[in-house]
Order: C-alpha cells, then sequence, then structure tokens
C-alpha cells in the first residue's frame, strides 16, 4: 500500500506565491503519512502572458520553485511528482519547457519530462489556446523508477494521446502521472471519461492533480481552470475526486491491483499488426 496526496491549487503568475502554497500543503501530507505527494500542471506561474512568463521563469538550473520544491521534499521525506514547471531554455526562438519533475526524499531529481503534445485549440471563439508558440514540445517519453512503483509522466493535454499511455504501460509502468491545468470547458465534458479510459486501457493507476478556479494575474488575461484532481484505480474506479476547492486529497494504493487487473483483462499484450486503411 502507497498512500499518495494530490494537491489542487489555484497558482497565480507569481512563483513566490505559488511556492509558498505549495511548500504548505507539502508539510501538510506529510504530516498525514503520504509518501507521494504530487502537484498540478505549471505550479510554479499559471500567466497567458508571455511577458509575465518572460519575467519570471528561470532556467532549470537556478530556478527558485524547483530548488524550493526539492527541498521541501528533503525536508519532509516524500516523493515529490512536481507536475511540472514553466522552464526557460537555450531554444534560439525563446520558448519555455513545460517540465515535469521526480524529486526522491533526499531531494534529489529522479527524473525530468517535457510535455509533448502541446495544447493548440479553438475550445471556443473566445477561449483559444497556441500552447505551442510560448513552450516547445517534448520528443521524448519517460518512465521512472520511484522503488515503490515504476511511474509513467504524462502531463495534462497528453491524455488525449493513448498511444504515450500505452507504450509507458508495456514499459513497465504502474502508475501514470497526468498533472493538469485543465480547460473548465473541455474538462466538464471530457477530463473524467480520458482519465478513466487511460487507466482501463493501461490497467495503471492514474494519478492527476489539477489547477483549479479563476487563477490571478499581474499581466494578462484572467484563466479559469476545471480542478477535479483525480485517482483511478487500473479497472477504471474513480478512488478520489477533489471537487472544485484548492486542497489536498489523500488516497491509499493497492499495487496489486494493477496486476490483478492485467491478469483479468491482459489487452497489453494481445497488440496484433494490421493493415493501413
Amino acid at each position: 500500500m502507497v498512500r499518495i496526496a494530490l494537491l489542487q491549487m489555484t497558482s497565480s503568475d507569481l512563483p513566490e506565491e505559488n511556492l509558498a502554497a505549495a511548500r504548505e500543503m507539502i508539510a501538510h501530507t506529510a504530516a498525514a503519512g503520504a509518501q507521494f505527494v504530487l502537484t498540478p500542471e505549471v505550479t510554479n506561474c499559471l500567466s497567458t502572458s508571455r511577458t509575465q512568463q518572460q519575467a519570471v521563469l528561470h532556467p532549470e538550473e537556478n530556478d527558485p520553485t524547483l530548488a524550493g520544491l526539492r527541498d521541501a521534499a528533503r525536508q519532509h521525506g516524500v516523493w515529490l511528482s512536481i507536475g511540472s514547471l514553466g522552464v526557460k531554455t537555450t531554444d534560439a526562438d525563446g520558448r519555455f519547457a513545460n517540465r515535469q519533475f521526480l524529486i526522491s526524499p533526499d531531494g534529489e531529481i529522479k527524473a525530468r519530462y517535457d510535455k509533448i503534445h502541446m495544447f493548440d485549440v479553438e475550445v471556443t471563439p473566445e477561449e483559444t489556446y497556441r500552447e505551442s508558440d510560448g513552450y516547445r514540445p517534448g520528443t521524448r517519453a519517460v518512465l521512472a523508477d520511484a522503488g515503490f512503483a515504476k511511474i509513467g509522466m504524462t502531463i495534462c493535454y497528453d491524455v488525449r494521446f493513448p498511444a504515450l499511455h500505452r507504450r509507458l504501460a508495456q514499459a513497465g509502468a504502474e502508475i501514470i502521472t497526468a498533472p493538469a491545468a485543465f480547460s473548465h470547458v473541455t474538462g466538464a465534458a471530457h477530463w473524467h471519461s480520458l482519465l478513466r479510459a487511460r487507466a482501463i486501457e493501461t490497467g495503471c493507476f492514474v494519478l492527476a492533480a489539477a489547477q483549479t478556479g479563476v487563477h490571478a494575474t499581474s499581466r494578462g488575461a484572467a484563466r479559469q481552470t476545471y480542478g477535479h484532481s483525480l485517482a483511478v484505480a487500473p479497472w477504471g474506479e474513480i478512488l478520489a475526486d477533489a471537487g472544485t476547492e484548492t486542497g489536498i486529497t489523500c488516497v491509499d494504493l493497492d499495487l496489486e491491483a494493477v496486476k490483478k487487473a492485467r491478469k483479468r483483462v491482459p489487452s497489453l499484450t494481445h497488440d496484433r499488426e494490421f493493415d493501413e486503411p
């Protein structure tokens, strides 16, 4: 059994505020006996303004949020999935990386994953996103060993791409992280169905720590996210739903459920070649 904690946050576009909130929540999860703590996508800065992002984001090597969260993991002796941080890169076009980190209880970075699929969509005429304008996509799937489980790393819009999840599961993932800052419109329509489907298809626990509510901004338009951080079991049951308030959701995972689900329906071993349409 592993006790996990999902942190549901309403991050602003000021990293120092978000770091303080995350650290306080991590301290509470440790007191509740959590061994694995998960934060949402863009924990450090949720912003619609590239100007603001350029002003407050840092390269990984001197990012204060990353340093502060590594210290929190070390202080409280927990595994920590930093759902993602916006970090500066050396790319010539100046785009950032949307990067997830797996931190060990001694504060070391055990794995990094850059979000592969960019949220370039027109949800409504009033709600349009071009994530690839500011962030460059990653190119590599990442499977990490946390000792208690093998963890496949995904971020938000990746949830709509089953092939990524299947490859992670076939490579040995038992838990798949799905941190998000999901649109409140698409969230209401698709969030629960997508996460349950990815869990059922892979026989993995899917853990999705989410941003929620209306996000304060110092520059740019305000943005609203869906919330409903979820823990989904390998058979598709929703073990916990955090609703729309900020806070902490703890769940005990029985990792034997992964083996049981895959034994009942061993679809991960049933791939067949087929002709293209």
